[in-house]
């Protein structure tokens, strides 16, 4: 499809014009593309040519409004660490509308009614990380956001320590709707009225099963905190830190969204923080599933005058047991063993395991690639080689031996399942920073680079041989800041 034939859906305005702001974006000077996405424009039936365009270009730079198309911000609330704002929003992404149930969505576009004292824009480098992060997640079977394409420009913001060129991202979502969106329509006038009617708009396009159903809110709550356990899960299992889990970014799909200040483990630490104003930890490696529970409370909360509070609460208590089951059937997984073989999946080993990669200081994905590719018990050294402390790791071994063999696994029956679930490689930020600097001389290879190595990570890319390997200390576990 043209990019001129494509023809988008905007369904937002039956809400009260107080909740949404009707607006142009504010386009950059000089925009250049870095990078699209095929799998993307697969998405949206758009062909791949045309996104070499200078009508997709002005498409992205928001100054090419498509058929259909009405630009838009949203209002929401949020608990901000633990804090409520009664006020944010969209403060720098603009709407488009919807194609093929894809709301796309530009981020970077310009100063909004929600801005507060931001500039409305996305500088470079948190629009790359932004950029392959989600097609990262994506290809691990993580639900995410996704993205169209990335732009450069001429326009330049300042950001912490310098002058930084602003970029857009095109993001798409199944839906935009996050639990901050509940709380700040829980606090307008006419809230039942207004909740009633958001409420019907995130079944309608989330959880459509549900349009007929009686009690339908109290279970369009009970299928989030399902999805939201599964979500949460998945996060652990490959040791991903979102590093920003205010309820003004936790979706009301089940999705990763709001890629900020986030991390896939580098050295295995469970109280690790990828945030750096997170200085209590809230945000931790470790606390995300409590952290994804308190959220949940907070939108029962919200929910509790169309929706029967108690109901929601003693749900809620399946969220933790439903996470930890998920939870432990991947990590089952991981070390190539089949948790219906065992009655308690494991649990002893994969808790030692936890604790021994903490203690050995071993880098966390690339332990269970080499894991995938051992052959003998006899020589573990590629395992040994890349811990600093080695003991702890031989003394694991000897418990999961016992384990397979009792669970009568040989290497070959573990490696099957080995290779469905452990990546060869695995976005790290270090990776993007080489990507980042890169781009920020003009040359954005290693953007689409990274792009293919995200979208295929149990591949082999042997050009990039050197992003398989435990990442070099002097950048292990970093931590990063909002406009990362």
């Amino acid at each position: 499809m043209k990019i001129k034939e494509l023809e988008l859906n905007v369904d937002y305005f039956e809400f009260n014009e107080k909740l949404y702001q009707k607006l142009d974006a504010t386009p950059l000077s000089k925009p250049k593309l870095i990078s699209f996405n095929k799998q993307a424009c697969d998405l949206i039936n758009l062909d791949y040519g045309e996104c070499e365009s200078e009508e997709f270009l002005d498409f992205m730079n928001g100054s090419n409004v498509l058929k259909g198309s009405q630009p838009y911000s949203m209002v929401y609330a949020g608990h901000q660490f633990g804090y409520f704002v009664p006020q944010l929003g969209d403060g720098r992404a603009i709407n488009l509308g919807a194609v093929n149930g894809w709301h796309l969505q530009t981020k970077g576009s310009g100063i909004t009614n929600y801005s507060r004292r931001g500039d409305g824009r996305a500088v470079l480098r948190s629009s790359i990380r932004e950029y392959i992060m989600g097609e990262a997640m994506h290809a691990l079977g993580v639900p995410t956001t996704r993205a169209l394409a990335i732009i450069d420009s001429d326009t330049f913001a300042h950001r912490e320590w310098e002058q930084e060129s602003c970029s857009i991202v095109m993001r798409m979502s199944p839906s935009w709707i996050r639990i901050g969106t509940f709380e700040f329509f829980a606090n307008t006038d006419n809230s039942k009225e207004n909740l009633t009617q958001l409420a019907d708009y995130v079944i309608k396009n989330t959880y459509p099963h549900l349009e007929n159903e009686n009690n339908k809110y109290e279970k369009m709550f009970y299928a989030l905190v399902d999805n939201s356990a599964e979500l949460l899960a998945k996060w652990q299992t490959y040791g991903f830190m979102h590093g920003v889990m205010n309820t003004d970014n936790f979706s009301m799909a089940g999705l990763t969204i709001d890629y900020g200040p986030f991390a896939f483990m580098d050295y295995f630490d469970k109280n690790c923080i990828c945030n750096h104003t997170d200085s209590e930890g809230r945000y931790s490696y470790n606390n995300q599933p409590y952290v994804a529970r308190w959220n949940l409370m907070v939108l029962a909360q919200a929910l509790s005058e169309i929706a029967n509070l108690e109901k929601m609460q003693d749900y809620l208590h399946a969220f933790l047991p439903q996470h930890e089951n998920v939870y432990l059937q991947m990590m089952n997984k991981r070390i190539g063993l089949d948790p219906k073989n065992s009655g308690n999946n494991n649990l002893d080993l994969i808790v030692e395991l936890l604790g021994t990669l903490q203690s050995a200081q071993m880098d966390y994905n690339v332990f269970f690639h080499r894991l995938t590719n051992l052959e003998s018990f006899d020589d573990i050294s590629s395992i040994t080689d890349i811990a600093v402390f080695r003991q702890s790791i031989e003394d694991w071994f000897e418990s999961y031996k016992k384990v397979c063999e009792k669970d009568g696994s040989t290497f070959e029956d573990r490696r099957v399942i080995m290779k469905k679930i452990n990546p060869k490689y695995i976005i790290k930020n270090y990776m993007l920073q080489d990507a980042i600097e890169a781009a920020h001389e003009g040359n954005y290879n290693l953007v689409n680079e990274l792009l293919n190595i995200a979208q295929n990570p149990f591949d082999e890319h042997e050009a990039f041989e050197k992003y398989a390997q435990a990442t070099p200390m002097e950048y292990a576990n970093t931590q990063l800041s909002c406009s990362s």
